[in-house]
């Protein structure tokens, strides 16, 4: 019997001196490895090669493992097989490029896909030149989602010798509804944090913020897994005992199943299967009755909360008409009956921010609202987004190095402040939300809130 390695690889990105960024344990895995894996295991399954084709699948999250090279190289030569470059963000582009260069120095195919190529072939009138350079290199471009049917192709033609410049699904989003489950070994989950695994309940979004990228590749329109999907993701997980989930819905409490979902983990949890969740949700969940005390018995115990400002001006900016400030004490006191760890995402760099309402806000946070963790982040206009696409058409500075597009570093020019007074007032806001006195205040507010959770 003959053998067909697909090697799926999730890239780092490079730091500012150029060395790949690796950690022993990374913090979030990846859901993108996940469903790919998932559906290759159903290829295999199926045999869709041909009952003498074995269908092996290889994970690879650089971010937590170094790739070796010469041991893929020499295995896809004698046995043949493809290297599939997954969930590949702006700021991982040009390190995926970099490994595709590698193994396309032997012939053997490459397909990239994620965000930054969805994204940029979505709202751009042109190919960007890194794109270009990809199709020199003869690397296969894959825009759109990989579900229905799309992987078995690429598959296939890769198999075939026959792969096409580029797929293009962005017009048609598929069904999730009795696809192969998302489903990581637990050797791929023992590298990060925690030994969290991921899965998605739902794609699409529909609101329509303008520094958002999902709503122009996964659309506006939402889809949702069935809840015997999700009973058998838990059970395949439970059977290598592992119980900690990240649910990657850009909001959990928008998914229409919400009920049913939350329903099957209690079931499940009276069988003795007990699980552990982190989830998305938007400002406004505790208005849906019955959400938050069925999210916590189904095992949700920490949540990420896309806050992005305390200014109402900022807001209207970014098209986030959603969030209303004077609820967010009301929403995060109605979680806080709960012992649940509280996650904020707080983006610095709106047009009308300066120093002065920069520290104004930070102190909002501290003193009036019950958050644990914040995450600040630039406003950063990222490749598929309307923000990005509004910069391109207006001629407007943006910088050409990608590796710099991960929040965490200004990309654009502020109209009210410098680069550098930019810089110090973001690196500013760590430190004044986690001064030791506050970091102090979260320690003793959660035990008041009777939380027994702990961070990780």
């Amino acid at each position: 019997m003959g053998q067909y390695t697909i090697i799926f690889i999730r890239p780092t990105h490079y730091d500012m001196r150029g060395y790949p960024i690796r950690w022993l344990r990374s913090i979030i895995p990846s859901n993108t490895l996940a469903v790919m894996n998932g559906l290759a295991q159903d290829l295999a399954e199926r045999k869709v090669l041909g009952d003498d084709i074995r269908i092996k699948s290889v994970i690879i999250d650089e971010s937590n493992q170094k790739i070796p090279f010469r041991p893929l190289i020499k295995q896809l030569k004698k046995e043949g097989g493809l290297v599939a470059m997954v969930g590949v963000q702006t700021n991982q582009f040009p390190r995926a490029l970099d490994i595709a260069k590698r193994f396309r120095e032997y012939d053997i195919p490459v397909v990239m896909g994620g965000f930054h190529i969805s994204g940029s072939i979505a709202m751009l009138p042109t190919w960007p030149p890194e794109l270009l350079e990809a199709r020199t290199l003869g690397i296969t471009l894959f825009a759109g989602e990989a579900e229905n049917g799309r992987f078995e192709l690429v598959v296939k033609d890769a198999f075939h010798k026959r792969l096409p410049e580029i797929y293009d699904y962005l017009k048609s989003s598929p069904p999730l509804q009795k696809e192969p489950i998302p489903f990581l070994p637990h050797t791929v989950i023992r590298r990060t944090l925690g030994a969290y695994s991921s899965f998605d309940l739902g794609r699409g979004c529909p609101f329509s913020c303008s520094f958002c990228t999902i709503i122009n590749v996964q659309g506006k329109s939402s889809r949702f897994r069935h809840v015997d999907d999700l009973e058998a993701i838990i059970r395949h997980n439970h059977a290598q005992k592992i119980d900690r989930f990240f649910i990657t819905d850009d909001n959990l409490a928008r998914n229409a199943n919400w009920k049913l979902f939350f329903d099957r983990l209690i079931h499940l949890k009276e069988e003795g299967i007990k699980v552990r969740l982190q989830i998305q949700i938007d400002t406004r969940s505790h208005e849906i009755p019955g959400f938050i005390d069925k999210a916590v018995a189904a095992g949700v115990d920490q949540l990420f909360i896309g806050m992005e400002s305390v200014s109402p001006e900022n807001l209207a900016a970014i098209g986030k008409k959603q969030n209303r400030v004077s609820a967010y004490r009301e929403m995060l006191m109605a979680w806080k009956q709960h012992p649940v760890i509280v996650i904020a995402g707080y983006i610095i760099g709106f047009p009308s921010d300066t120093p002065e309402s920069v520290r104004r806000d930070v102190e909002v946070l501290k003193q009036e609202l019950p958050i644990d963790l914040v995450y600040f982040s630039y406003l950063t206009p990222l490749p598929g987004s309307e923000d990005h696409q509004l910069f391109v058409q207006n001629g407007k500075w943006l910088d050409p190095d990608m590796n710099r597009y991960d929040l965490h570093h200004a990309v654009c020019h502020h109209p009210g402040m410098s680069d550098a007074e930019r810089e110090s007032v973001f690196n500013s806001a760590w430190e004044q939300f986690y001064s030791w006195e506050h970091i102090e205040i979260i320690l003793k507010r959660m035990v008041a809130l009777k939380s027994n959770k702990r961070f990780t």
